[in-house]
């Protein structure tokens, strides 16, 4: 069942932050930091109580097996730009031992329901380049790359 996160889920996203911040750590450790993780819980309380910044779980008998974060951005009219309302995929992570159950696809596949239901134009995500199984895997699930970010490491 995949449903909004709820403060009593709150040490799980923890773990599962941790996890993801291992990977980013290990890959790159000149941006991100060993042993850290990108919320607080303290900040997690107030993005689950954000109807803006919604986390879908996905849980099976009360285990949490993986989250979507998300946060919604709106770009208003301009000169040069069209309005735009989309939906942005923070952070999407599988607990290692549930991967491979198409867990990520439903909670992608949620997104994506959720965005038209909200009246998004699209659903966007970053993804490092430490990580290239999550790269072919939402390539897989038909995302296409939007924008490029290039380095120069001086």
């Amino acid at each position: 069942m995949i449903r909004r996160a709820e403060i009593k889920d709150i040490d799980r996203l923890n773990d599962l932050l941790y996890q993801v911040q291992a990977l980013h750590a290990d890959g790159r450790p000149d941006i991100f930091k060993h042993g850290a993780k990108k919320y607080t819980s303290e900040e997690l309380t107030a993005i689950i109580k954000n109807d803006e910044t919604p986390i879908f779980v996905c849980e099976e008998e009360g285990i949490v097996m993986g989250y979507a974060f998300c946060i919604y951005q709106y770009t208003p009219d301009s000169p040069g730009l069209h309005e735009r309302r989309v939906l942005y995929i923070d952070d999407l992570c599988v607990d290692e031992p549930y991967r491979r159950r198409h867990i990520g696809r439903q909670l992608f596949d949620y997104v994506l329901d959720t965005a038209r239901e909200t009246g998004c134009h699209s659903v966007t995500l970053n993804v490092w380049r430490v990580n290239p199984a999550a790269e072919a895997f939402y390539r897989k699930l038909g995302m296409q790359p939007l924008k490029t970010t290039m380095e120069t490491q001086l």
